[in-house]
């Protein structure tokens, strides 16, 4: 019998792939906004441009669901640590290998295992790279050059992520942005 994590993985189509995950958000009530769409997006155009060898349906599967537990009430802080734990759970339970599930936990690093993964370092970047970009209900997003500028000095700073400079080259190319 198909599980719902071979649906998804077997669909090569991108634009039917994020059709599947809005579906089930609406279906299960799970979290999925435009900031899941944008984040997707961000790390396609990434591994394109960039032509990263990686498995780029794995990380464009999680980047569509590895939220899939967060909260949509900020002040919600409980939830906030526990958001990835619920959803990996709630992945496991759709089928979704323990490779996949570990790639899912490392978005945050107070979830992710030691050894990290390819995947998990694109996931990393890009959710933190697009959040600072986002709009939220109490304030603005930072600018491409003040969010390429935090990413390195401050929410990357003394960690190591394998992508964190082809990233920050990634978006000189296409916002033209130098450090």
């Amino acid at each position: 019998m198909e599980t719902f994590a071979d649906y998804i993985l077997s669909e090569e189509d991108y634009t039917r792939k994020i059709e599947i995950a809005y579906y089930l958000s609406k279906k299960e009530r799970l979290y999925f906004d435009k900031s899941v769409v944008f984040k997707t997006e961000l790390a396609r155009l990434f591994i394109d441009t960039m032509k990263i060898d990686i498995d780029k349906n794995l990380v464009l599967t999680a980047c569509l669901l590895y939220s899939c537990k967060k909260t949509t009430n900020p002040l919600d802080l409980a939830n906030i640590d526990e958001y990835v734990y619920n959803g990996v759970e709630y992945l496991e339970n759709l089928g979704f290998n323990d490779y996949f599930c570990d790639v899912c936990k490392q978005v945050n690093r107070n979830t992710s295992p030691i050894d990290r993964t390819k995947e998990g370092d694109i996931l990393e970047l890009v959710d933190n790279f697009g959040e600072m970009l986002l709009d939220k209900e109490n304030s603005k997003g930072f600018s491409i050059d003040e969010a390429i500028i935090l990413l390195k000095h401050k929410n990357f700073k003394g960690q190591s992520n394998q992508y964190l400079e082809q990233f920050m080259q990634f978006v000189n190319l296409e916002e033209g942005v130098t450090i």
